[in-house]
């Protein structure tokens, strides 16, 4: 097959598409395993070197810009990527599954965020502090990192690459973006869209290839001054070592292994769609996505009926098709992971009730979304995440016990409960040990302009998004005048 220019996604370097002279590697449609939806670069050292290095020459000038200048350039390219969201709505389901639907609001969002963002542009900076001098001037003030190196999964290809870019930029930061392979198209089409609003040369830089080659070598690399990175525990774990090996700052989201706990006195029809929505959809590709729903005891058999009944009318399909609610697992490997945990659910006991099919007359990666019952705690469905449509459901007598089982993980991520007693969703929201909380809602999704971020092995105990986020991009610098 011949490579056009249209397919082929090359780096990009010190504000230039870079003519590849490197292996390239096809993005493949999971929906249909043997269509290509565009080519990218698997780079070199070399070439994220030379990233690097066009980052750091591109600081100076960058952080001596004015703020609000920045937050402008932030603004055209949320303007931009509003203008292509159809386009790269469609990119993002046929490259990672997602359907159409939630490919466009994804995108949608990716605009807030840079309007977001370019707001804080004419935000303060720092505060008027007290001296103890009365002829002094204290005050504090923010200053950028420097080089950033972002690190990006695939399953949200254009909100996360978004959240982490769009604030290092309007503090100030340069950033050298490293996608997912599986998602590297969709990313390339965001960094045009920036690239357009008019980045100054070197400001942001884009290389796509593995994580063993790229990613690991932007997290050892002397001339980057921060990490932020979104992906596996294992592969997190390792970023941050060697970022604080050297000496770096780094920022870590792991994922987890979230509940949803049902008590007695729930609204059971709110709590099944939220269960529905917050554990299926995306396919349960989402870090905050439910995988454990833990019920108390007298509501169990009747909640257990609603949501199978529902379960079973999920159309599972090509995204791109209008009456397809749930899309294929993003990939071969993702496809294998999940089907190898529903085996292992199996072997291990649990009764799956419904679902963890493949789909014969469909070519794609797909599996009918899957239902346990009489999950136990030390199973390995309650305890690993499995990045899939898979529901393990927990029964428990007492809201104390639901409590505590949900905590019973090494992960902390998001956590939710569906409750009409006030005392319960207080008891909840004290004792719970996440990141994110929420009353009668799914645990899916967090709004924009709010901290996110987990405890436990979940993160590395910071938060991106909302103002949180200029805690890690910059640094504060208390200043005393004379």
């Amino acid at each position: 097959m011949t490579i056009t220019v249209e397919q082929m996604y090359s780096n990009y370097i010190n504000g230039a598409w870079k003519t590849n002279a490197e292996e390239t590697k096809a993005s493949m449609n999971p929906a249909h395993p043997r269509e290509v939806v565009g080519y990218y670069t698997m780079s070199g050292t070399r070439t994220l070197d030379e990233a690097v290095e066009a980052a750091a020459s591109a600081k100076r000038n960058w952080r001596k810009m004015a703020q609000p200048a920045r937050g402008d350039i932030l603004y055209k390219a949320a303007a931009l990527l509003e203008k292509r969201i159809e386009e790269i709505a469609e990119t993002m389901t046929r490259e990672m599954g997602k359907t159409y639907p939630e490919a466009k609001g994804e995108t949608m969002r990716g605009a807030q965020i840079l309007r977001y963002y370019a707001g804080e542009g004419m935000r303060q900076s720092g505060d008027v502090i007290p001296s103890t001098d009365k002829d002094a001037l204290m005050f504090t003030n923010r200053t950028p990192l420097g080089v950033v190196g972002v690190i990006t999964p695939w399953n949200f290809p254009v909100a996360i690459p978004v959240w982490k870019i769009a604030p290092a930029l309007v503090y100030g930061n340069t950033v050298v973006f490293k996608p997912a392979q599986e998602s590297a198209v969709t990313a390339a089409k965001v960094v045009e869209c920036l690239a357009e609003a008019g980045l100054p040369d070197g400001v942001l830089n884009f290389v796509t290839g593995s994580g063993s080659v790229i990613g690991r070598g932007l997290s050892e690399h002397p001339d980057v001054n921060g990490i932020t990175f979104t992906g596996s525990e294992q592969v997190g774990r390792g970023i941050g070592q060697a970022a604080l090996g050297r000496g770096a700052k780094y920022q870590l989201e792991m994922g987890g292994k979230n509940p949803v706990i049902v008590t007695e006195d729930a609204d059971l029809d709110t709590a099944v769609d939220a269960v529905i929505s917050g554990g299926l959809k995306s396919t349960g590709q989402k870090c905050t996505a439910t995988s454990r729903v833990i019920i108390q005891n007298g509501i169990y058999d009747t909640f257990k009926e609603k949501l199978l009944a529902k379960v079973r009318e999920i159309k599972v399909g090509d995204g791109m098709k209008e009456d397809s609610w749930m899309g294929p697992c993003a990939s071969e490997s993702q496809f294998n992971s999940v089907t190898s945990y529903i085996e292992k659910g199996k072997e291990e006991g649990a009764d799956l009730l419904c679902g963890g099919e493949t789909i014969p007359e469909e070519e794609g990666y797909y599996v009918t979304p899957a239902v346990f019952d009489n999950v136990e705690p030390e199973m390995t469905i309650a305890r690993e995440e499995i990045f899939g449509p898979v529901l393990a459901l927990m029964k428990v007598e007492t809201v104390e016990e639901a409590i505590e089982t949900a905590n019973d993980t090494e992960y902390g991520l998001s956590a939710s409960i569906f409750t009409t007693n006030i005392q319960e969703f207080l008891s909840f929201m004290d004792d719970i040990e996440a990141g994110l909380v929420r009353i009668n809602a799914e645990s899916a999704g967090v709004e924009l302009q709010a901290p996110f971020g987990g405890m436990k092995h979940s993160s590395s105990h910071s938060r991106e998004q909302g103002e949180a986020a200029k805690e890690f991009f910059t640094s504060i610098k208390t200043v005393l005048v004379k």
